[in-house]
């Protein structure tokens, strides 16, 4: 194949784990599946990476990336500027949130499995709890801005409220990938954004 730079080689196995793990399940994504998804040689592989779980933390942290694109975060300024409230941008967010889930739902469920697989092991766990603290970074950054942008005090710290609305927004991926329910998931993320907005007041 066209000679690649370590880093090319590292966003095209990435997005060839993320599809075998999407189609296939973790189980299935081996190294030598992986692989052969992308093109490439094993020698490719330890070209990039030192280790399967190496693979695993980057695609983590690429699916994380995706997401906080899907929340827009960076599109937060103008909707205050609207006159969102603290709960018009919650609930924004997570519709934003839930239309990547419907757009790409494999793409979740290969996190949700990922984070199984983390579990099964003492050795891997520090992966799953790697993946949820980015979760949580990346709520922090969107949930500080909101207050900030509405005038609002969190009444916790950011970081408690960022779990909550971690645990909501589980809950809505989860409850739509069995039942495929896009009017309840809507209200799911009504719901949330008001809770949580009743965990901050007016400075």
């Amino acid at each position: 194949m066209t000679r690649m730079s370590a880093a090319e080689r590292r966003a095209a196995l990435t997005e060839a784990a993320l599809r075998v793990v999407s189609r296939e399940g973790l189980a299935q994504a081996t190294t030598r599946a992986i692989v052969a998804e992308a093109g490439m040689s094993l020698a490719s592989f330890h070209y990039a990476f030192e280790s399967r779980d190496e693979l695993i933390d980057e695609l983590i942290g690429v699916v994380v990336a995706r997401e906080r694109k899907a929340i827009a975060v960076d599109e937060l300024a103008a909707a205050a500027e609207q006159g969102a409230s603290l709960g018009d941008l919650l609930e924004a967010g997570m519709l934003r949130y839930f239309e990547h889930l419907r757009e790409d739902p494999e793409h979740e469920q290969a996190m949700l499995e990922l984070t199984q697989y983390a579990l099964r092991s003492p050795e891997r766990h520090p992966l799953a709890i790697a993946q949820y603290a980015r979760y949580v970074d990346l709520l922090v950054e969107a949930l500080a801005a909101a207050a900030e942008l509405t005038g609002t005090t969190w009444h916790l710290p950011v970081d408690q409220v960022a779990r909550v609305l971690v645990a909501f927004s589980d809950g809505l991926t989860i409850t739509w990938l069995v039942d495929r329910d896009d009017a309840a998931a809507a209200r799911v993320a009504a719901a949330a954004a008001d809770a949580v907005s009743r965990m901050a007041d007016p400075r």
